[in-house]
């Protein structure tokens, strides 16, 4: 049967070019590349890639390859809230308690346990008792009382690290990628000195943030193949729900089926990978499933019962964080590594689960450690309804100086420039989807430019600054930074990459596909090495095409992704990686 759906897959793949359809624009008197990728919500460099001889220049009635957006897969939106009538529930509050761990815990934004608790808006005092309305009661939460039981505190979201030789207070707070302050709110004794053989709290949700490995190695000079591996895919093709369908054409369910159209795209890249392995003579056997996903179910876990599925040496996928989850856990006891492949989410923890893609507070996490790692001055405007950032910066990233935006969305740029001082790099970062407030900042930048260092930065997508009214000139001029799980690869083995996928599928490949490969491509090598996932993962951080990956422990259990780089716009219209 699932030869068939394979097979059936591949004839889909053939005819649609994995659904990647692009626009042809007729380039007018006056027009550039970088205006034309600003009309279509594209980048330059993606026009580059469809018509390489553009970086040449373009001349009017010219026609242009304009490739078709592809939207992310929200994968924060698995797990959908319970419905039901909400109910009051006491929570006292406790050592390592912040607003916005406490919202996230019991489903609730920090606006509503404010508007809840009016008493907490400047802080969050220890033992006070909070007033929750909430659907949610997660396990992973101390129990809650609900009406006017007696409260039961239990402070599960820490757990115990024991202080080893050599360590001090400031190599704890860059190995658990928090603030002194917080820590030692945490562990009062501290106060007194540090010593070897404390027993210290520290949060469960945090990943190890140990010093990168001292250097990417390249796994595919390393390869063993003394044993042959095996490697399990669960990708959702969702074959059967297709099949089913006699209504609806390949093409027309190609031009609406989104998630259809990205699964085929990572399965291409995958492809790619595989065909790589073997002509690196890598001893594997890989076995490929419909994991026949929604985004609450799949049937992985009747495969894994089923007498077909064989115990691999590691898994990858399915795609929606609940469902790799379910995976994880029913593949925990034989320690079989399972990788999500896309999802940022932070869930439930599992010993063997390994989150490839690197999640949103270790993004954070490294914007910081490279603007403090130049010394940088860093200042931070902030719009009022981004409480979990400000939650972020006021417990993790004490030195940075806020500017507020008021609830008009007005500023006034004295306000940030104050703060700029002339010896140091001045990172300003934007905090704001508000139009005027990105004008003012960028405006007060640009003015102080000839008296300043200066570069703005942004720690998530920002949309607003997509628009056509926010130049792309005003963010190269300010070399705009920011975080990111991909870079902007032009060398000639990425070019190489791209010209043979496109040999194979008749286009360039996306975001998806390239990510397909990447993974895919990872974890044979990893496999390859002569020791388990687990070891290669502990020892060594690689890149690929666009991604890296370096692996570090959780101390709940399971792996991260710190594999981040930090991109910025250059003068010359690219993304280029930061130094």
């Amino acid at each position: 049967m699932f030869k068939r759906v394979i097979c059936f897959l591949v004839l889909l793949i053939s005819f649609s070019n994995f659904g990647q359809g692009f626009t042809k624009h007729k380039v007018s008197k006056g027009e550039t590349i970088p205006s034309i990728a600003q009309k279509y919500k594209v980048t330059p460099y993606d026009i580059y890639k469809l018509n390489p001889d553009s970086q040449n220049g373009i001349k009017e009635n010219a026609i242009l390859l304009i490739p078709s957006s592809v939207p992310k897969l929200n994968s924060t939106s698995s797990t959908p809230k319970p419905q039901g009538s909400a109910k009051e529930i006491s929570y006292v509050v406790v050592t390592g308690d912040t607003k916005y761990n406490v919202a996230k815990r019991y489903g609730v934004s920090v606006e509503e346990l404010e508007t809840q608790n009016p008493d907490i808006k400047e802080s969050l005092p220890l033992g006070f008792t909070l007033k929750i309305k909430s659907n949610t009661t997660p396990a992973s939460a101390p129990k809650p009382v609900v009406a006017a039981e007696k409260p039961q505190v239990k402070a599960t979201d820490l757990l115990e690290y024991t202080v080893k030789a050599g360590e001090t207070v400031y190599s704890l707070t860059r190995l658990f990628n928090v603030s002194e302050v917080s820590l030692i709110g945490w562990n009062p004794d501290l106060k007194n000195g540090l010593k070897e053989g404390m027993v210290l709290k520290v949060p469960a949700n945090l990943s190890f943030n140990k010093e990168n490995k001292n250097s990417l190695k390249d796994l595919s000079k390393t390869i063993s193949n003394q044993q042959k591996k095996k490697l399990a895919m669960f990708l959702p093709f969702n074959a059967s729900k297709i099949q089913s369908d006699t209504l609806t054409s390949v093409s027309e369910r190609l031009k609406k089926d989104k998630f259809l159209n990205m699964t085929l795209d990572f399965y291409s890249g995958a492809l790619m990978a595989i065909d790589s392995a073997k002509v690196l003579g890598m001893n594997v056997d890989i076995a490929i499933y419909d994991s026949e996903e929604t985004k609450n179910s799949t049937s992985a876990l009747s495969i894994i019962s089923g007498g077909s599925f064989v115990n691999p040496d590691a898994v990858i996928g399915p795609f929606y964080q609940v469902n790799v989850e379910k995976v994880a856990s029913a593949l925990e006891s034989k320690n079989i590594p399972v990788i999500s492949p896309l999802s940022k989410e932070d869930g439930k923890s599992y010993s063997n689960l390994f989150q490839s893609m690197p999640q949103n507070d270790a993004m954070k996490n490294a914007m910081f450690d490279y603007m403090n790692a130049k010394n940088g001055n860093i200042i931070a405007v902030l719009d009022p309804k981004k409480n979990s950032i400000k939650q972020y910066l006021q417990e993790y990233q004490k030195g940075v100086k806020l500017v507020g935006v008021n609830e008009k969305g007005g500023i006034v740029g004295d306000s940030i420039k104050k703060y700029f001082v002339k010896n140091r790099m001045n990172y300003v970062i934007l905090v704001s989807e508000k139009t005027g407030v990105i004008f003012t900042v960028t405006n007060t930048m640009q003015s102080a430019l000839k008296d300043y260092p200066l570069q703005l930065v942004i720690l998530e997508p920002n949309e607003t600054l997509d628009f056509e009214e926010i130049a792309l000139s005003r963010l190269t001029k300010l070399k705009m930074a920011f975080p990111s799980a991909t870079r902007e690869n032009e060398t000639i083995e990425a070019q190489l990459f791209a010209n043979a996928y496109k040999k194979k599928n008749r286009i360039f490949p996306n975001q998806y596909a390239i990510r397909g490969f990447d993974l895919t491509f990872d974890t044979l090598l990893r496999l390859a090495q002569g020791q388990t996932f687990d070891e290669s993962a502990n020892a060594s951080a690689t890149e690929q095409v666009e991604s890296k990956f370096d692996y570090a422990k959780k101390l709940s259990g399971g792996y991260a992704n710190n594999g981040i780089y930090i991109l910025y716009y250059d003068e010359d219209l690219t993304i280029k990686q930061a130094q």
